[in-house]
């Protein structure tokens, strides 16, 4: 078992009012010092059923361009879709801790999926005050069922489910982010490995912390898929990086949050940018999130559009294969 999960260090942390020292981030990270709490403009918010095709793509390409983040609403997938998803992740992290452990990652495995604490190499030994659940929802020929809960049993159902409306979600996302370059509207998914295109659900568990002041959830990052489609709970936490503050995300029921990932930044030669984010936690209460990061298969070779650089415009990113991409990125290799 990999070290101790989150969720019992939280239960054990509370009667002390303090946490262990690897989960308290320097002073330049931490929430209390570090968010800003002035006016600040928010997230775009768009509608995603805009009878205007014309208006939904300009909205779109101006968020990617300018935040790499918006939430849509209107989106198609219907609320109880939803919350069968959010109720069966719940119900899953409250089962007692030996049944989780039944789906932990193996030690040593190259793949992400499974039940797990620690992500990604941390410096300094820090650690975030997070336990999560990886596995593939889509294509059918990538999930592999292991790492799919059994308990509860509404749990393949409702992920299944989820994963059908969620395909419709993408393929629009993707139409409109493309014509918003000034491609085709085929060019985004097909350059970032079209049907064989890996939907990668991730369900973020962050219990309730003595000192949220101190720690955080998820440290800053920028997303290594092409686009992250994530669904939250009611509990407020993620934070964006925007003109050099860190500013809340207001939460919107039944919204998706969509990010912009590493590879659509390098597909588009930098015009949309991947968005810098971090998570902070809740002394109170437990918040979740849902995302579904939508990555190329592994040996894919990503790289910026032919159609977008040129002598005028060179390429400012290297092509790469994105299993590379994603060893490099995980253990803070320069890319």
């Amino acid at each position: 078992m990999e070290l101790q999960r989150v969720q019992a260090i939280a239960s054990l942390s509370f009667s002390k009012e303090t946490i262990p020292a690897e989960f308290i981030r320097p002073e330049k990270e931490q929430p209390a010092i570090t968010t800003y709490h002035g006016p600040v403009p928010e997230i775009p918010t768009i509608d995603l059923n805009d009878p205007c095709e014309e208006n939904l793509v300009r909205l779109i390409a101006k968020a990617s361009r300018e935040w790499g983040i918006f939430q849509v609403v209107n989106h198609g997938i219907p609320s109880d879709v939803i919350r069968k998803l959010q109720a069966a992740g719940k119900e899953f992290f409250e089962l007692p801790q030996e049944e989780k452990e039944v789906y932990a990652k193996p030690p040593g495995a190259q793949t992400v999926e499974g039940y797990g604490s620690k992500l990604q190499k941390e410096v300094e030994g820090k650690k975030a005050w997070v336990d999560h659940l990886f596995h593939k929802i889509w294509p059918p020929s990538s999930i592999n069922y292991q790492y799919w809960p059994k308990n509860p049993p509404s749990y393949r159902d409702a992920n299944e489910e989820y994963a059908k409306y969620m395909k419709e979600v993408v393929d629009k996302l993707f139409k409109t982010l493309s014509l918003g370059l000034g491609v085709e509207g085929h060019v985004l998914k097909e350059a970032s490995g079209g049907e064989d295109i890996e939907y990668m659900l991730k369900i973020n568990y962050y219990p309730p912390c003595p000192r949220p002041d101190l720690a955080l959830g998820v440290v800053p990052h920028t997303d290594l898929s092409t686009i992250t489609i994530l669904v939250p709970n009611d509990v407020p936490g993620l934070q964006v990086f925007k003109d050099d503050r860190w500013i809340d995300a207001k939460y919107i029921p039944n919204a998706l949050i969509v990010h912009i990932g590493d590879q659509i930044e390098i597909l588009s030669n930098g015009v949309y940018k991947a968005v810098l984010h971090r998570t902070t936690v809740n002394k109170e209460k437990t918040r979740m999130s849902w995302p579904v990061f939508l990555e190329p298969p592994g040996e894919f070779v990503v790289g910026p559009l032919p159609q977008l650089v040129g002598e005028d415009n060179p390429p400012k990113y290297k092509a790469k294969i994105f299993k590379d991409y994603i060893y490099c990125k995980l253990n803070k290799i320069p890319q």
